[in-house]
């Protein structure tokens, strides 16, 4: 079964961390996302449209193959 992508907005990305939280299109929680999980690109930008997948990691979901 292939996992469905999700879009959403950049809302925080703290460049030199390496980390920041995106807004899912329809939820209102925040996803956590980090550097190692960005495909085709290093770095996100406030209010960037972007796609990824979601797993659940250490006890929260997290953002993962997240693509510009």
């Amino acid at each position: 079964m292939t996992e469905q992508r999700r879009e959403g907005i950049v809302d925080w990305w703290d460049r030199e961390r390496g980390y920041g939280f995106i807004v899912p299109f329809g939820d209102i929680d925040q996803i956590y996302v980090e550097a190692g999980a960005l495909e085709g690109t290093h770095v996100l930008s406030c209010e960037q449209h972007v796609s990824f997948l979601l797993q659940f990691t250490g006890g929260r979901l997290q953002a993962r193959s997240v693509q510009p």
